[in-house]
């Protein structure tokens, strides 16, 4: 399964980066070969930048947001060491409500992964609030395509 059915997905709000500026990208993921894939897709559209587990994608977020520059889009794996995606994206949603982040403006989180598991799936959306789900391998077209359906506008910066 490369792309997701209607029913694997949550909201879609119309987020655009600012003019010029490009969107900002974290993509986690412990294998080199996956996250590289997904920064050389999203790298024409903004800053793509990379954490290799949970742990470091908890810490790119808080700076991100003390920085005043926070991620348009998270693409999470779920299968990582010290701390999984599922974890991590728990810990991502408690820091929103802690800077009273409104669901509305909440980051977009495609949870990543190579198991098409109904428990994996359940876990990503009612308890972590994802925003949407995919199957390794990821497919260039079906990537792009989920990520205009979550309301995110893709225009190439360099």
């Amino acid at each position: 399964m490369s792309a997701l059915s209607a029913g694997r997905r949550r909201g879609a709000g119309g987020v655009q980066a600012k003019e010029g500026a490009g969107m900002r990208f974290l993509v986690v993921d412990d294998d080199f070969q996956a996250r590289s894939l997904i920064q050389r897709l999203l790298h024409p559209y903004g800053v793509a930048e990379v954490a290799t587990d949970g742990e470091e994608a908890v810490e790119a977020f808080r700076f991100a947001h003390k920085q005043g520059e926070p991620y348009d889009l998270i693409t999470l794996d779920i299968l990582m060491p010290n701390i999984d995606g599922q974890e991590a994206l728990r810990e991502i949603r408690e820091i929103e409500k802690e800077l009273d982040i409104p669901e509305d403006k909440a980051v977009k989180v495609i949870m990543v992964s190579g198991l098409d598991d109904a428990k994996e799936v359940h876990d990503a959306f009612f308890l972590g609030s994802a925003t949407s789900y995919m199957v390794k391998p990821i497919h260039n077209q079906s990537f792009f395509e989920e990520i205009t359906s979550l309301g995110l506008v893709l225009e190439k910066t360099h």
